[in-house]
């Protein structure tokens, strides 16, 4: 039987801490495949991993629902002790990762040649672009199968398993890294190479560790529920509306790049750096977003009004005291972190000169984090839609319009203001949901 008691800071960071070590555990592959291939006897094989990892970071991102949307469903199923449920929720997933992973294959030609011409690069670049795309594009049913799995361990209380998922990818992927490239000579193929495989590495462990809980909680398979297409269709509705969520997020990021980009070399290359501010705030505050998810939506299952709410006020109070600490970090430390990403002078006093926006940053972007939290847990995508489509268009974008005068400020002040309106959005939301 699922507990009703409130829930404590020890429920938070059982789920919190494993997946803030996910987290950082992803960039850190990132940075030995930059290593492996940095090291090779030209820096075409750096670009072309560079440009390969981008397609696939773009088409994974924006997959991300599949984790998304399985936490939310599941963690209500799991809350409301639906054991017929939960197969359910993680069988619905599988098929559709495993439908998206086959179109993706048939596809990959023609999202290969796409990808090219907009990234770009010189005729070799591109060659070798092309080698590591073809190898690593047979992943996808492992990758994606992978965002089901850890989404539906979520919803089941259980970060301990995508943290050990994470852990055997990213372990599996460096070691092969190493023994590929360095130890038998391959180059980009080796690198795509070592992620196919860990993925597939990862897959049988997550696999092998969902059978083992669903033995934990009797029920049955709901065969029909699992081929019947209208079974899927709260389903498609849910994550179809996290899809166009997370299409308009990307779009937003990607608009920064490009406008820095028509600002200059100097500008593009400094935003650059300041970005990676963003993205480690987003490490730590995703792993409690995460956590609310899951408490969010096992509250939601259980119909426990009183659990909900302490639920969020505990996972809010807990990320503003993580952004407060970022903040604090980013006023003493940001010039130094700055230095430490980029030794180009001018790229260093142009990131100086736009600091102050990303050390405001976490205090002001915290909202939107947690509650993209909640909201999955409520599985109130529409809601999260909306708020979305409502903040890239009608804040964003004006914003950015009408402060162009003011070069990149007005650019990073309309990007504040956007994480902002999400976040006013979804608590205006929020309030309103609780009647």
């Amino acid at each position: 039987m699922t507990d009703k008691r409130l829930p404590d800071n020890r429920d938070m960071w059982r789920i919190a801490a494993p997946m803030i070590l996910s987290n950082i555990s992803v960039p850190l592959l990132g940075m030995v495949d930059t290593g492996v291939t940095g090291h090779l006897e030209s820096s075409v094989y750096l670009g072309a991993v560079a440009i390969g990892g981008t397609i696939f970071t773009f088409l994974y991102f924006g997959m991300n629902f599949l984790r998304m949307g399985t936490t939310g469903i599941a963690a209500q199923n799991y809350g409301a002790e639906d054991y017929d449920g939960l197969r359910v929720s993680l069988g619905q997933a599988l098929i559709v990762s495993f439908t998206i992973a086959i179109i993706i294959l048939l596809l990959q030609i023609p999202i290969a040649k796409i990808a090219m011409v907009l990234l770009g690069g010189d005729a070799e670049t591109q060659q070798h672009a092309a080698t590591y795309f073809f190898v690593r594009v047979w992943s996808a049913p492992g990758t994606l199968a992978n965002f089901a799995l850890i989404g539906w361990f979520l919803g089941m209380q259980n970060a301990r398993v995508p943290l050990a998922i994470f852990l055997t990818i990213n372990i599996t992927n460096i070691v092969l890294d190493l023994g590929f490239v360095i130890g038998l000579g391959m180059k980009v193929e080796g690198v795509a190479l070592a992620s196919v495989i860990a993925e597939y590495t990862g897959l049988l462990v997550g696999g092998a560790l969902a059978i083992s809980a669903l033995r934990k909680h009797s029920g049955h398979w709901p065969v029909a529920r699992l081929i019947n297409l209208r079974a899927y269709r709260a389903f498609f509705s849910l994550n179809a509306n996290l899809f166009i969520r997370t299409m308009a997020l990307m779009f937003t990021f990607a608009f920064v790049t490009a406008q820095g980009a028509r600002l200059g070399p100097a500008i593009l290359a400094a935003n650059a750096v300041l970005m990676n501010f963003q993205n480690l705030t987003s490490l730590g505050l995703d792993g409690i977003a995460h956590a609310a998810e899951a408490m969010v939506g096992k509250a939601v299952g259980q119909k426990d009004k009183a659990s909900l709410e302490h639920t969020v006020k505990l996972t809010l109070r807990w990320s503003l005291i993580f952004s407060a600490g970022f903040t604090l970090v980013y006023l003493f430390a940001g010039p130094l972190i700055v230095r430490i990403l980029t030794d180009l002078p001018g790229v260093r006093q142009t990131a100086m000169n736009y600091l102050p926006w990303l050390i405001a940053s976490p205090l002001i972007s915290v909202w939107c984090f947690l509650y993209d939290g909640v909201y999955v847990g409520m599985t109130r995508a529409r809601e999260m839609r909306n708020i979305m489509l409502f903040s890239t268009i009608a804040i964003f974008l004006p914003l950015w319009f009408l402060t162009q005068s003011f070069g990149n400020h007005g650019l990073w002040f309309a990007f504040v203001a956007f994480m902002a309106a999400r976040g006013i959005g979804m608590h205006i939301g929020y309030r309103k949901s609780l009647g």
